[in-house]
């Protein structure tokens, strides 16, 4: 090989291995960006969405109550479960500084076991840690979210709160027909008589009915004798009346003696605390689970 061709395919070498090289530095500054943005975004939720305690208004060394928020649906795997309230009920109860606690409730409702749970646990906390605890209703306060209301020692609303709804509820649909129509069979194995009770595609048999109605006149009658407990002396209206799944305005609530009075939120804390200083109490969302359902996303 003459001079020039060796110089020729040493120069070809060189400008392969520059081209490799600068392949690699490219792809690693390519990851190196994704990973930064990947901890940067993460970062970023962990900040935006991780609340803890912070004191909103009023001057140090001030009394003040213990604010709890409950907006939303009470449901499990929410910032409205159980399981994310009763830490921060806890902290607002135990709190040595407060003068008592308030909840302000903006809410339809929810499951009924999450709103059962939600009510004993402040119950539990009020005989443990004898603070005041005072309910404000906003735009609604109905159902599961009134169950939770009737735990505190007294429940104020807007004029306009839709308040009440003490009643159970369970919703479903029948595709028996549309199976028909549409010539598919259904097939459904089981072990166990009931196990495909309630199915959509099969018809709604009288002791489907039947089980239906023990299983939600059970729920109800518990929900009826918490909110007897709660306003024991205070309800000036017969049970037929109040029991029935209706809602009131907050004006009428008063009256019917599902609540105490009329008031928003400042004017409720300087009536009952003499003092509009609070600090709120809020529960923080489990990053790990947001996280995890943002990759499933």
């Amino acid at each position: 090989m003459s001079n020039i061709d060796q110089e020729y395919a040493s120069s070809t070498i060189v400008r392969e291995l520059l081209k490799e090289k600068r392949r690699d530095r490219l792809w690693k500054n390519i990851r190196f960006i994704a990973w930064f943005v990947f901890f940067a975004y993460t970062l970023f939720l962990f900040l935006h969405f991780t609340r803890s305690s912070v004191t909103v208004t009023g001057e140090q060394n001030k009394e003040y109550i213990s604010l709890v928020r409950l907006n939303g649906m009470i449901m499990p795997d929410s910032n409205l479960s159980a399981e994310s309230l009763t830490p921060v009920l806890k902290d607002a109860f135990s709190d040595a500084h407060t003068a008592g606690v308030i909840l302000d409730i903006d809410s339809p409702g929810g499951t009924p076991v999450q709103a059962s749970i939600i009510h004993d646990t402040i119950i539990a906390f009020k005989k443990k840690y004898h603070k005041t605890i005072i309910v404000v209703g906003e735009d609604l306060m109905t159902s599961g979210a009134y169950y939770v209301a009737v735990a505190a020692d007294r429940i104020y609303v807007n004029p306009s709160t839709l308040t009440g709804s003490i009643g159970v509820i369970m919703k479903g649909f029948g595709f028996v027909g549309t199976m028909k129509k549409l010539g598919i069979e259904r097939r459904v194995y089981t072990a166990g008589n009931n196990k495909n009770r309630l199915d959509p595609f099969l018809p709604q048999s009288p002791d489907d009915i039947k089980k239906i109605k023990e299983v939600i006149d059970s729920v109800h009658q518990t929900f009826e004798e918490a909110v007897l407990a709660g306003r024991k002396g205070k309800l000036h209206a017969d049970p037929s009346t109040l029991f029935t799944g209706d809602f009131w305005s907050g004006e009428t609530a008063v009256k019917l003696g599902l609540v105490d009075g009329l008031g928003n939120l400042l004017e409720v804390m300087e009536k009952e605390f003499h003092t509009t200083n609070f600090k709120e109490y809020s529960a923080t969302p489990n990053v790990l689970k947001m996280l995890s359902g943002q990759f499933d996303s």
